[in-house]
Parts: structure tokens; sequence; C-alpha cells
């Protein structure tokens, strides 16, 4: 009788860093529409101490969900622009899964680093995407769509995150339509996160899936209402500025800390 409090306390202990890391990390989501991979991984790799391979797999295991849900609003909206879809989806699912299976077969020693210097490189590049807010050149139309959604796919699964902020920021400062490109891109998003997902499955099998899956889950229902209060409350610009510095500072001790 004296056995199952006990478990249910540690169970309970354990989900909590990853309740608090699915709660920071939606926070921001949900105010910018980006980033919860990106700190997800970030704090999973550099704080919690998980191997790179299953930090990026449960975190997009847990956007496998986040993202339906999303594809799902922005179709009944119609923020889909189709064709675009095609030349990004079927790319990024193909990057997706080469960079899940890299991740998943070299040593977490080697890739700690990349992956600290990755998030730390696009940390630079928001803080860059801030400033282009007010001071951004005459839009064109997008180019280069498939190359973009591979190169989008392979790091957002090599790295732990970075779909959003690599695919709809290049396209959006290219001067694509913003309500079509966000909704075009987190769409084609969650076919990218399947891809991922089962690429992970495949190399690493069910049982690098844990309890950070449903830590995050909780974390990220719990912090979902507060962030459009953020949203409509912060300018994006300030945000960005906020999470790019936050990536850069981790990033740089993490890596620091690997190398050292």
């Amino acid at each position: 009788m004296t056995e199952l409090p006990d478990l249910s306390i540690e169970f309970v202990q354990a989900l909590l860093p990853f309740i608090a890391v699915g709660f920071l990390a939606q926070l921001v989501d949900g105010a910018l529409g980006m980033a919860f991979g990106l700190i997800t991984n970030l704090m999973l790799v550099g704080m919690v101490g998980l191997a790179p391979a299953r930090a990026s797999a449960n975190v997009h295991l847990v956007e496998c969900f986040t993202t339906a849900a999303s594809a799902i609003s922005h179709i009944i909206y119609r923020n889909v622009d189709w064709g675009l879809l095609a030349r990004l989806a079927i790319p990024g699912m193909i990057g997706g899964a080469a960079g899940a299976y890299l991740l998943s077969n070299i040593d977490a020693s080697l890739a700690r680093p990349f992956v600290m210097a990755y998030l730390a490189g696009i940390g630079v590049y928001l803080l860059w995407r801030a400033w282009r807010l007010d001071h951004g050149p005459p839009r064109r139309a997008p180019r280069m769509v498939p190359p973009l959604g591979l190169v989008g796919g392979f790091l957002d699964a090599a790295g732990g995150g970075g779909w959003g902020p690599i695919v709809t920021s290049n396209l959006l400062t290219q001067g694509a339509s913003p309500r079509t490109t966000i909704g075009t891109v987190n769409t084609a998003e969650f076919l990218v996160t399947l891809a991922i997902s089962a690429s992970f499955v495949t190399q690493l099998g069910p049982e690098a899936f844990s309890t950070a899956v449903i830590g995050l889950v909780i974390g990220g229902l719990l912090a979902a209402p507060l962030g459009a209060i953020i949203a409509s409350r912060v300018p994006a610009g300030r945000l960005l500025v906020m999470v790019g510095m936050m990536l850069v500072a981790s990033s740089v001790y993490s890596l620091w800390l690997a190398l050292a």
C-alpha cells in the first residue's frame, strides 16, 4: 500500500521539468507562432540533459499533435496555398527523414556541440529578423521554394527545431503573403513532423519516447491560453529579440560546457 504513492510522487517529479519546458516553449510559440521546437530542444538537451536524438524525437512526437490542430484550423479558414504546400512539404519530408536518420546514428557527444551551435545560429537569425521587421526591403515573389523546404526539414530534425523560423521567415522576407505563408508553412509542418517522427521510430524504437512527451503536452496545454494574451500586448519584434538572445546565450554556454 505504501509503494503506490511513492511511485506516483516519483512519476510527478519526473514530469515537472518537462511540464516547465513545455509551458515556457508554448508561451513563446503562442505569442510568435514559432519557436516551440527550438526552445524545447534547447532546454531538453542543454538543461535536462537528454541526448540530442531523444530530445528531437520527443519534441517532434508532441508536435505531431500541435501541428495537426494548427493545420486543420488553417485549412478551415482557407489560409493554405496548395501549390506552395506541395513544393514545401515533399522536400521538407525528405529532408526531415534524412536529418532524423543522421542524428539517430551519430554519437550523442558529437551531436550535442553541433545542436548547440545550430541553435545559437538560429538565435542570431531571429535577432536579424527582428531588425528586418523595421528595416525590410521591398517585397518580392518567393524563390527556390523546394530547396528551402529540403534544408528546413533537415535542420528541423537534426537540430530539434527551426522549421518555422527558417521557412516562414525566409518566405515572408521574400515578399510572400503573410496569411497564406503562415498557414501553408504550418500545414506543411504537420507532414514534415510526421515524416521525422516515423524516421525516429524506425531508428531509435518506441523506447526513445519517454515521460517527456506527457510533460511537454501538459505544459503546452497550460500555457496555450496565455500565449494569445502576450501576443496582443508585446510587439513581435521585442519577442523575437528576447527569444534570439535567450537562444544565443544558452546555446553558447551549453556549447562551452560540451567542448570543455
